[in-house]
């Protein structure tokens, strides 16, 4: 259903996490008997996540830690991993930044340039953790940087830009022929950010294994302020999973569709996976690990641009080991720990087995969700508020 913007023009009506809730069931379920596997090519995870590609969250170390745990870690390899050798000064200067230098002094790192030998160093000592690798390289350097990382050993590969498109039109350049890197790379790639069904269709159409979903959801990223662009999380992926569903009519192939950014807490990402995801990509909940290289500081993909920065530093602080942030235990009530036992309990709680059925749980728009009953929580800032 539109709604009339003005005489020229009307628009569909949005929804994001914080809009709707998981209707339960007539039936509940034993915790203990919840699967949250998760399998995409031939690999196999104990969780349904992805870390996201941001070097505030993702170190070698970190993403032989999360590898352990049971998730997939995702490396920047066009970030400060691959432009230094010893990176821990930088995260230092950024952690010392005033908010208002913050910007000007993430430009000032990232000029140094990429390495080539220390993309194909980085994923080997990722290998070298016993872990399923990932890496994340931008369409405009895929070509230039891709076969370091593969020689190394790279297992899964991501083409992650704000939006990447299976038409992208230059007068300047050649673009990234999407379909024929994807067939003649010999690994399975994911491929991302989108936000529509369109969009969607035409990049499950390259033969990638996943799909990002979001465009501008993240909480360092300010795309939707600096561009006007963007969809919110809930409507993004409801839209995606329905071209998931065609392209599956079309081919017999299934594509998976991995929600990217927004994701605030266990909450968040079991209505993301209620929505239609098959997994999570969650970036600044784990920049709050004490693991994490970034002391507790997180910043966008975007947020370095030479020209025009759509990001910025924020604070996550640090709550805990990355284990206690994604599988606990907790000992506060804010959601932010334990993230994917709330995700195994929501599951429980609304009766379903696994995360295939939990796609199927019925959501409904609820804006009291938030609010309702909790005045107290918000007056002092504790729960909810």
């Amino acid at each position: 259903m539109e709604i009339d913007i003005g005489i020229a023009k009307s628009g569909r009506r949005a929804w994001g996490f914080d809009d709707i809730a998981i209707v339960p069931s007539r039936r509940t379920r034993d915790p203990d008997d919840v699967n949250l596997n998760w399998e995409i090519d031939a690999y196999r995870f104990d969780l349904p996540m992805m870390a996201s590609a941001m070097d505030s969250a993702v170190s070698p170390v970190t993403a032989i830690e999360i590898g352990r745990i049971g998730g997939l870690g995702t490396l920047n390899l066009e970030g400060l991993w691959t432009r230094y050798e010893d990176p821990a000064p930088i995260y230092a200067e950024i952690a010392r930044a005033s908010d208002d230098e913050a910007t000007r002094t993430l430009q000032k790192v990232y000029q140094e340039p990429i390495k080539s030998d220390l993309i194909g160093r980085r994923v080997a000592e990722m290998k070298e953790g016993g872990v399923i690798t990932a890496a994340s390289l931008t369409p405009q350097n895929i070509e230039r940087y891709h076969e370091p990382a593969v020689e190394a050993g790279l297992d899964i590969l991501v083409i992650q830009g704000t939006v990447v498109s299976a038409e992208h039109v230059s007068t300047r350049v050649a673009p990234l022929d999407l379909f024929k890197f994807i067939a003649d790379i010999e690994m399975p790639v994911i491929v991302g950010g989108v936000a529509s069904y369109s969009g969607a269709l035409h990049l499950m159409r390259t033969g990638a294994v996943g799909v990002l979903v979001g465009v501008g959801p993240g909480a360092g990223c300010t795309s939707r302020a600096v561009l006007g662009i963007g969809v919110p999380q809930a409507t993004a992926i409801a839209d995606v999973a329905g071209a998931r569903t065609s392209y599956l009519e079309e081919t017999g192939r299934y594509v998976h569709v991995i929600a990217d950014g927004g994701m605030r807490t266990g909450g968040d990402i079991a209505k993301a996976i209620a929505c239609g995801a098959d997994a999570v990509m969650i970036g600044s909940p784990i920049t709050a690990a004490v693991e994490a290289p970034a002391q507790g500081y997180h910043w966008g993909m975007a947020t370095f641009h030479p020209t025009l920065p759509r990001g910025t530093r924020v604070k996550t602080g640090q709550l805990g080991t990355m284990k206690e942030i994604l599988v606990g235990p907790a000992h506060e009530n804010d959601g932010r720990r334990n993230i994917f036992g709330a995700l195994r309990a929501s599951m429980a709680t609304t009766g379903y087995a696994d995360v295939k059925e939990f796609q199927k749980a019925e959501v409904m728009v609820a804006p009291a969700l938030q609010t309702e009953g909790k005045r107290l929580q918000k007056s002092q800032g504790v729960g909810m508020g």
